[in-house]
């Protein structure tokens, strides 16, 4: 299909009718337009398109406060009634989250994509926080870098198996694997699972809490507060009332809001009254 060609629209309705006759199922597609294009991928006039046109936007979102506060009030300002948003933070084009913003970075990355308001879709290996894997270009499957040996196009680092348990193959096949795994020890799903301060272990209580408190689910966002360091936003559903603090800094700094914490990006650790630790995320409940 042609990006943004002046069929897209004609096509996407076909195939959002495939999924309404089939009964329940949902719509997703990979729309790569500007974000003041990206609403009309979801309804044309009065046809229906895609329940879910992937936002790409955070994946290349300067890593800074104020541009991510930004990129989410203009996301949701151009979003039609009743859509809903979703939220993409890395997909098998770009370079690994931990990567980009070293370990403690994607664990923050992670409260953020997690507690935005909308879908979010992460993408295989996020959730163990694993880096991008080098490939040697005569083991590259990737297109790119097979044409253009040495000059770093691949995308075949970003695109390695999971880990699933320790080992030479790491028991996610019993043959030989198209590229090689990251089979260190901490970045196995069995490793990860039994640590309760691992990556895959937060991901799992930030999908726990969604489940269970519809502020984090449904609730409306609302930026507190943007600035070099702390971005501050508010989780609403009814009277129910979350606050997400982030701190892209390297030092400690001010929390200035109150609650109840019920997860924090650092695990198991003694925190300063009213501070947050360098590279710290917290959820907090809050009154009004």
């Amino acid at each position: 299909m042609q990006k943004n060609g002046p069929f897209v629209h004609e096509a996407i309705a076909e195939m959002r009718a495939v999924a309404d006759a089939c009964g329940g199922a949902s719509a997703a597609g990979r729309d790569l337009c500007p974000l003041r294009r990206h609403g009309p991928h979801y309804v044309s006039g009065d046809r229906p398109e895609l329940h879910i046109p992937h936002n790409f936007h955070l994946i290349g979102a300067p890593w800074d406060p104020r541009k991510i506060a930004e990129l989410a009030e203009r996301y949701e300002a151009v979003l039609p009634p009743g859509a809903w948003p979703n939220w993409v933070l890395g997909n098998h084009d770009r370079t690994r989250v931990a990567s980009r913003w070293g370990r403690a970075g994607a664990r923050l990355a992670a409260m953020l994509h997690l507690t935005l308001r909308g879908t979010p879709t992460i993408y295989q290996g996020e959730e163990l926080g694993i880096e991008s894997v080098p490939i040697p270009s005569e083991r590259a499957q990737d297109p790119w870098e097979r044409n253009s040996p040495g000059h770093g196009l691949g995308r075949d680092p970003v695109r390695t198996p999971l880990a699933w348990e320790i080992g030479p193959i790491a028991g996610f096949t019993t043959g030989d694997p198209w590229l090689r795994i990251d089979a260190l020890p901490e970045m196995t799903v069995a490793r990860q699972a039994e640590d309760s301060a691992s990556m895959l272990s937060l991901h799992r209580d930030l999908i726990r809490l969604r489940r269970d408190i519809p502020a984090l689910s449904l609730g409306d966002y609302e930026t507190v507060r943007a600035d070099e360091k702390l971005l501050l936003y508010r989780r609403s559903h009814g009277a129910q009332v979350c606050a997400v603090a982030l701190t892209f800094s390297e030092e400690t700094t001010d929390l200035p809001v109150r609650g109840d914490l019920l997860i924090s990006t650092v695990a198991d650790t003694a925190r300063p009254e009213g501070k947050l630790l360098p590279a710290e995320g917290r959820v907090l409940r809050v009154s009004g």
